[in-house]
């Protein structure tokens, strides 16, 4: 179990729509919020609700800065939600000419890398009793590779197999890292693809239904949250 109210969490990806919607529960629940996103507009527009982190997961020194800045801001780590992530749509044959490097930074290197960034503070939550928990968004492509989306699942089952084996390591350390992953959620994000046209989706998703399951996921101690687990949201 991780305790929301008085907790120090960082959401990455803040701006997004399912990272704002976690954000505002985590915000509701009592948490104190670090906001990271590419956005500083909007990261201004929500001040009051936490301490804002402009900061693009391209950059090279991100994942430091990104963990250094909130863990300043807060006084330590608690949670941190990797809910930042691009998508691309793209045949086999096609996917030699595309922007493969962005793609694989934002969904799998970036991610990997606050982790590890994140592990000091994450080790002095857990050796004081606080249960840290990593949350990252994997999504159901991760184990159900799609066709015309094979360099996007890839980098989400990249980041997948990361949370595995981290989260084996981790867990004599106190510290719960948590891989979700629903499907199709009604978020935008496939409208606003780095390369290539979606597919024409059927329905996805609540957004809000998937943000109470993933802050109670969180609270309750789960470690893994398969597509199965968003029936009805």
């Amino acid at each position: 179990m991780t305790r929301i109210d008085g907790s120090r969490a960082l959401v990455i990806g803040a701006t997004g729509v399912l990272g704002t919607l976690i954000a505002e529960r985590l915000s509701e629940g009592g948490a104190s919020l670090a906001l990271s996103g590419r956005d500083a507009a909007r990261l201004d527009e929500r001040a009051g609700q936490g301490t804002g982190i402009a900061v693009d997961l391209t950059d090279e020194t991100a994942p430091e800065t990104i963990v250094g800045r909130a863990t300043e801001a807060l006084g330590g780590l608690d949670v941190i939600v990797l809910a930042a992530g691009v998508v691309g749509f793209d045949s086999v044959a096609e996917t030699a000419e595309q922007d493969l490097e962005t793609l694989f930074t934002v969904n799998a290197l970036a991610p990997m890398r606050i982790v590890s960034a994140a592990l000091p503070a994450l080790r002095e939550s857990a050796e004081a009793g606080r249960e840290p928990v990593v949350l990252a968004l994997t999504g159901i492509v991760a184990e159900l590779p799609t066709a015309g989306l094979g360099s996007y699942s890839a980098s989400k089952a990249a980041l997948a197999a990361y949370l595995t084996a981290a989260g084996r390591e981790l867990r004599r350390s106190g510290i719960r890292l948590l891989d979700a992953r629903p499907g199709h959620t009604e978020t935008g994000l496939a409208g606003r693809p780095l390369f290539g046209t979606a597919p024409k989706f059927p329905a996805g998703h609540d957004p809000a239904a998937v943000a109470d399951r993933l802050v109670r996921a969180i609270a309750e101690g789960e470690t893994a949250l398969p597509p199965g687990a968003f029936t009805g949201t």
